[in-house]
Parts: structure tokens; C-alpha cells; sequence
């Protein structure tokens, strides 16, 4: 079985590395935080009247 040269092993390197932070990346911007606006809308800040 022929072996791999060295510089083809670091094309492979760098190419896996920059499709696994793209991937990273567009997961953590395409994602939709739904349970969190649902509770911010319910949400109902206290309100107190300090009497000093």
C-alpha cells in the first residue's frame, strides 16, 4: 500500500478543521431558542415599595 506525503496529510488536516468549525459554526447560529422566548414573555418582574 503506497504511503501518503506528508503535505497531502496536512491538506486533509487543514480541510477536515475548517468543514468541523463550519459545521460548529452554522449549528450555534442556525439554532432557534423557542422555550426561551416563551418564557420571556410570561415573565413578570416583582415590583416593591420601599418605605424607607
Amino acid at each position: 500500500m503506497p504511503q501518503m506525503a506528508p503535505l497531502l496529510w496536512l491538506n486533509l488536516f487543514i480541510f477536515f478543521t475548517i468543514i468541523y468549525t463550519l459545521f460548529l459554526i452554522l449549528n450555534y447560529f442556525i439554532s432557534t431558542p423557542s422555550a426561551s422566548q416563551a418564557s420571556c414573555a410570561s415573565h413578570v418582574p416583582n415590583k416593591f415599595n420601599w418605605s424607607w
